[in-house]
């Protein structure tokens, strides 16, 4: 870990923060250009990235979380940490030893015939050993990195001073994000990487879940030799999916082995319990048989049986354009912030999808634009992590399956058989009225459709931000307004105090003050009524 000192820690951290909403606060003040706001958020995110470097540990990984926040975060801030890699040189070896013989409550070699003192692999939180166990088993022993409880704690009250002083007066838009959802959301990820026992049930529950799977592998594990930092595994050797070479070399073809990739993940994606939230390259590997492995656990995803209905509700609501289940279901899935306005929503909902290419010209345009502002503002939405996650792990298999089958109509065909295939399955009848809707349609408008669904996160997010941008600078205007007024009853009353004590001086300074605060808040309030104007002929225009 380069940066251990809890002061440094956190005085680098607060110093970039501080510089970032001081610079976020100018340019709202400022009302500078869109342009000019691509270049400071790239700015901030390259700052952000090296900050990162600098100090390791869990800001890393925090780092690897909020790249994956498209929803609510700036474009060219996330594309300066997209890539983020979680590695980091290995620690001494003395004190694995140690951490490793303190958790067994004995020498390692009570435990173990022989271990490479070398790292395997080493992230933030944790490296990865090979070891032989007494009876000659090849093992992985994932042990937690030296003190990283205490630099996580350290960094996690570092965060909770930012998310206060950002939730109180950083000018975001209310509703925009919610800090202390996505704060809560992030420690709660954390924590539970930080906990060995937790990732030891996660894959007790993998290895259950596909027992009757002959085409899946998941590590065996020992409970006996694994704690809250120390993870013992069966050893197990893989090729990337990424790696088409080797692939090609294998007993199964490369559409095998796509059909197996989705009828691993589809169930994880669809049914309650959890799903492998991490499934990169490196944890997602084949053998030379043919089967997949799943690795890592660290990082899951858990879908209940109520988020589970009512996603069925939300695609049902949809399918019948039935927006008052759609916003119910939303609601219940922990879309919606606190304050959202569900009829709203509602109404927004279904303009957005009553909207048909061939009825373009048709649409008065300005009048439905000037009827979708009124409603955006009441849209407080803020995807929770979990389903974060979930499209993450959609999308880093979807690209793995269209390395192995590049081609549209065999992945479709792919896609279409396993979807089946799963529908047959015991339990499973209750997605079979959507996949007879689908069928039931015309080719183009599925997928105009799908697409349409697809886009309405982030339409109701640019519009959204858009509308809030204007409510912000209203905001702006009012509590300037404000504060003046309050400066010119004060001058006032110095007025009155001067007259009453026959304080000359008290009384030219209260003069003084009312006067350049009554101007001032003139000025300002003729700069409202200009811009009210403005936008009022923008919107018509």
């Amino acid at each position: 870990m380069k940066t251990r000192n809890k002061f440094v820690r956190v005085s680098k951290v607060l110093s970039m923060a501080f510089s970032i909403f001081f610079q976020i606060y100018w340019y709202k003040v400022t009302k500078k250009p869109s342009s000019e706001w691509e270049i400071l958020w790239g700015g901030i995110g390259k700052r952000f990235r090296k900050t990162l470097f600098e100090l390791e540990g869990l800001l890393i990984k925090i780092g690897q979380i909020l790249s994956t926040r498209a929803d609510l975060l700036p474009k060219n801030f996330i594309q300066q940490i997209q890539d983020l890699t979680d590695k980091v040189p290995p620690s001494e070896w003395s004190d694995i030893q140690e951490i490793l013989e303190a958790e067994w409550g004995s020498t390692i070699f009570h435990k173990l015939q022989s271990i490479e003192k070398e790292a395997i692999a080493s992230a933030s939180i944790g490296e990865v050993y090979k070891g032989v166990l007494m009876d000659g088993t090849t093992v992985a022993i994932k042990v937690q990195r030296p003190q990283i409880e205490s630099i996580v704690q350290t960094d996690f009250r570092t965060l909770a001073i930012v998310i206060w002083f950002a939730d109180r007066f950083v000018p975001v838009p209310k509703g925009f994000i919610n800090f202390k959802v996505l704060f809560k959301e992030l420690k709660q990820v954390i924590e539970r990487e930080l906990d060995y026992s937790a990732e030891l049930q996660s894959l007790l529950f993998f290895k259950d879940r596909f027992k009757n799977k002959d085409v899946v592998r998941i590590p065996s594990v020992y409970p006996e030799l694994s704690t809250s930092k120390v993870l013992v595994m069966e050893w197990v050797e893989g090729i990337k999916l990424t790696d088409i070479e080797a692939i090609d070399r294998i007993a199964v073809d490369r559409e095998e082995l796509a059909k197996r990739l989705i009828d691993v993940f589809l169930p994880q994606w669809l049914e309650p319990g959890i799903f492998h939230a991490d499934p990169h390259p490196g944890n997602v590997l084949v053998s030379q048989e043919g089967k997949i492995i799943l690795l890592d656990f660290g990082m899951v995803g858990e879908i209940s049986k109520r988020d589970a209905t009512h996603f069925q509700g939300l695609i049902e609501g949809f399918l019948a354009k039935n927006y008052s289940k759609v916003v119910e279901s939303l609601s219940y899935l922990g879309f919606l912030l606190p304050e959202a306005d569900t009829r709203t929503m509602e109404k927004l909902l279904a303009e957005m999808m009553s909207f048909q290419v061939d009825q373009l010209k048709e649409i008065d345009l300005i009048a439905l634009k000037l009827e979708m502002n009124d409603l955006i503002q009441a849209l407080p939405i803020q995807v929770p992590t979990r389903f974060v996650f979930l499209g993450r792990s959609f999308v880093t298999i979807e690209g793995m399956i269209r390395n192995l089958v590049p081609e549209d109509d065999d992945l479709l065909n792919i896609v279409k058989s396993a979807f089946m295939k799963w529908l047959q399955q015991s339990g499973n009848n209750k997605w079979a009225f959507i996949w007879q809707w689908v069928q039931s349609q015309p080719i183009f408008k599925v997928v105009h459709l799908v697409t349409e669904f697809l886009q309405v996160p982030r339409k109701l997010e640019e519009l959204k931000e858009i509308e809030q941008r204007r409510q912000f600078q209203f905001t702006l205007y009012e509590n300037y307004k404000k504060q003046l007024f309050q400066i010119v009853v004060l001058g006032f009353g110095g007025i009155g105090v001067g007259i009453y004590t026959t304080h000359s001086l008290i009384m030219n300074i209260s003069i003084g003050v009312a006067c350049i605060s009554g101007i001032s808040y003139l000025i300002c309030n003729s700069k409202q009524k200009k811009w009210m104007r403005f936008m009022h002929e923008k919107r018509r225009g």
